[in-house]
């Protein structure tokens, strides 16, 4: 008799449960109509992608980031990047960091922005020149302006931290291609 019990109870308890379980697995079914949030409505994605080859040099550059839309004038948002760079019997170097980004739109073609960006970068030099090493942070502070046509923008961007012959950048003024989706 208290088999029969014990089996009746664990039997309205599982009964129970999952009525309750499937009740809410139904309830979440009906909400796949729902929109994005508005966070992410405001958010874009976009970033670079470059590869050059030629006689004995490689260059592959990922560079991913992110921008938030605080409305139609600013946004904000933050930029990883990866590089390999290479050329054969010299050296072989790999860049990697981050940047935060701000831009400005004062009228809907035209874009201002201002990008810290911090590298690390990593060389080794080929036996012939010493076999060795150079670890270095590369910082650079990059003002910029640039045509914009819905999400591309074509610009060129300054380096006010840019000192010759150190550093990453071979010089202060770099063109843009920005796109975000």
């Amino acid at each position: 008799m208290k088999k029969k019990k014990l089996f009746f109870l664990t039997f309205c308890l599982i009964f129970t449960f999952l009525i309750t379980f499937c009740t809410s697995i139904y309830a979440q079914e009906n909400n796949f109509g729902k929109s994005k949030s508005l966070f992410w409505e405001k958010v874009q994605f976009g970033g670079g992608l470059g590869l050059g080859f030629g006689n004995n040099y490689t260059n592959i550059t990922v560079a991913p980031s992110g921008i938030y839309n605080f409305n139609d004038y600013f946004s904000a948002g933050l930029g990883l990047q990866y590089s390999y760079v290479k050329q054969k019997n010299f050296y072989q170097s790999n860049i990697y960091g981050g940047s935060i980004i701000g831009l400005f739109n004062p009228i809907e073609q035209i874009q201002l922005s201002a990008e810290l960006e911090q590298l690390r970068v990593n060389t080794t030099y080929d036996e012939y020149y010493g076999n060795f090493s150079d670890n270095f942070w590369n910082t650079a502070l990059f003002l910029g302006i640039g045509y914009r046509t819905e999400n591309i923008t074509l610009g060129v961007r300054y380096n006010i931290l840019y000192k010759e012959n150190q550093g990453v950048y071979a010089d202060a003024f770099m063109p843009f291609v920005r796109v975000y989706f």
